[in-house]
């Protein structure tokens, strides 16, 4: 593009690439201004085993470009990740922040959490500190402790600043142990936390910003990897919305009718027999005088209460009928004060002998 006289600066069309820029202001491509880099973008990635960290593979090997989710920009690794590790695999847009991340020069620390067949004490970790040489391949400091033993098994943090290819199955197979898990949990101040296997989210920029500051100072590495970020919460995808329903008039409502309750069934169980319908209980009887009070009480027909009565004493009682009993004198008071009742002969006088 040079050599066809397309790019031009301050106005002046460029005709050498050795040209120094500190900014790109002012440089212009067929005319038109070139704009100014977006920020750079960082986004955690929780790899599963069994991926490859390339863009593509001769062999024809799934890698993770195959598995990351859709709507990514145009991502790089930070670092690489064996076929068989899985965890923490940052991923960026920009090349300079690749290399910052990368270069054990700046100190950034990886954490790694190993399960490894064999027998290995804490003293034997603990050289670790003062590096190790293995096949001529120097390896730096690394500080690894016993998390727990599960049978012939031993779980291993271990904390690094090189990253070197194989580094950790190799100094841990220099001690005599089968590595047959190995998950990277950490990248500086960067955790894998409880990111699900195979998903993405994104570093904030405020976050990134605080990182790449401190991490630019003279020894900032170490102060870098110590930063404490909040976790951003993962936001749950927006559930349908429900369709409006619309609701019958209150007053044409009626009650869903009762289910009959299910008649038991089985050689233990016979049917119910179907009970007859409860007759409504008699309404007491009102007497007059509230029927009065709440004037529901019909007037009274002299005449026609006269000729009932002529009537009903016109009729000789029925049986059932209570009959007055006839009145006459009343009989006399007894000795003992009761009615009717026969007086006792007087007792005779005792008689001394």
């Amino acid at each position: 593009m040079i050599a066809e006289g397309r790019i031009a600066l301050d106005g002046k069309v460029l005709d050498t690439p050795a040209t120094l820029l500190t900014s790109l202001h002012g440089v212009t491509v067929d005319g038109n201004p070139v704009a100014e880099p977006a920020p750079a973008r960082l986004f955690r990635y929780h790899k599963p085993a069994g991926l490859l960290t390339t863009e593509r593979d001769p062999a024809g090997r799934a890698t993770i470009y195959d598995r990351l989710p859709q709507g990514l920009p145009r991502v790089m690794p930070v670092g690489r990740l064996d076929l068989n590790t899985e965890g923490l695999l940052l991923l960026t847009t920009d090349g300079e922040l690749k290399r910052e991340l990368e270069l054990p020069a700046t100190g950034v620390e990886r954490s790694y959490r190993a399960r490894a067949y064999g027998q290995v004490s804490q003293p034997q970790l603990e050289g670790l500190m003062l590096g190790v040489e293995i096949e001529g391949v120097r390896y730096g400091p690394i500080d690894a402790n016993i998390e727990r033993r599960t049978g012939a098994n031993v779980w291993i943090e271990m904390t690094l600043t090189e990253g070197k290819n194989r580094e950790v199955r190799r100094v841990l197979e220099h001690l005599g142990l089968e590595v047959s898990r190995l998950i990277r949990t950490r990248y500086g101040p960067f955790w894998l936390g409880d990111l699900p296997s195979g998903d993405v989210d994104e570093i904030r920029q405020n976050d990134l910003t605080t990182f790449r500051t401190v991490l630019s100072r003279p020894g900032g590495g170490k102060a870098a990897s110590n930063l404490q970020f909040s976790v951003r919460e993962r936001v749950p995808e927006p559930l349908p919305k429900a369709k409006p329903v619309t609701e019958p008039d209150r007053r044409l409502r009626r009650a869903p009718p009762k289910a009959a309750p299910a008649e038991p069934k089985g050689p233990r169980f016979t049917p119910r027999a179907t009970p007859a319908p409860k007759r409504p209980a008699p309404a007491p009887a009102e007497s007059e005088g509230r029927r009065a009070a709440r004037g529901t009480l019909k007037p009274v027909n002299p005449a026609r209460a006269a000729r009932a009565k002529a009537h009903r004493d016109a009729q000789g009682p029925r049986e059932g009928d209570f009959v007055d009993r006839p009145r006459g004198p009343r009989p006399a008071k007894g000795p003992a004060g009761g009615r009717g009742k026969p007086s006792r002969p007087a007792r005779p006088p005792r008689t001394r002998k």
